[in-house]
């Protein structure tokens, strides 16, 4: 039986009412991009009031390019925080993913205070409590907000990242390892958008 719109706003957000019933003031952190071959990682906090709710917010992985373009805007005009950091692929290759992924993770949530509901990740230094949920995406309202913030500025970033370099087809495969990109990086080479640790056994050993 499909779950109603009504049904799925009250999962999304019970627990995000268990702690604004005890006056906790709640924002979400994610992060999308740990996987692909290129470009950044990329972590958003949003904090939405709870009279400012946008409805159809859920995982950003269940949800179209249209639809996270369509509710993109409105959550940041709902947002009373609303942060996203980037970090490049010559620092995942300096400091490992797991690491740049929290670097990005605590430079957007460095200006709110408050609790954190965070995506899985553990081990943050932030500026306030932090309660990590896995599969929080699809879990926690805010954490789903966060993700929608973060994949619609990293899909951006990489359609820029096409622009530049359109031989490996970023705009189609957001820098994923797809057979395309990895034949174009096969008979062109990396860019200085590619992450050199994790093409390495693509390329031979020859980056």
């Amino acid at each position: 039986m499909r779950e109603s719109a009504e049904a799925k706003f009250l999962r999304l957000t019970q627990i995000e009412a268990e702690l604004w019933a005890r006056g906790a003031h709640i924002a979400g952190i994610d992060e999308v991009g740990r996987g692909p071959l290129a470009g950044p990682v990329t972590a958003a906090c949003v904090s939405i009031p709870r009279e400012k709710l946008v409805p159809g917010v859920d995982d950003s992985k269940k949800l179209s390019e249209k639809r996270r373009e369509a509710l993109y805007p409105l959550l940041l005009e709902a947002a009373d925080y609303a942060r996203t950091a980037f970090v490049p692929p010559e620092v995942i290759d300096e400091v490992n993913i797991l690491s740049a992924t929290k670097m990005a993770m605590e430079q957007c949530a460095a200006g709110f205070q408050g609790l954190f509901l965070v995506d899985a990740v553990t081990g943050l230094r932030l500026p306030g409590e932090t309660r990590p949920i896995v599969h929080g995406d699809a879990l926690s309202y805010m954490i789903g907000a966060a993700s929608i913030v973060a994949k619609v500025e990293r899909d951006r970033y990489m359609m820029e990242l096409d622009a530049q370099y359109p031989q490996y087809g970023f705009a189609r495969n957001k820098g994923y390892g797809t057979a395309e990109h990895i034949a174009a990086l096969r008979a062109y080479g990396p860019c200085p958008a590619h992450r050199r640790t994790f093409i390495g056994k693509i390329l031979g050993g020859g980056v």
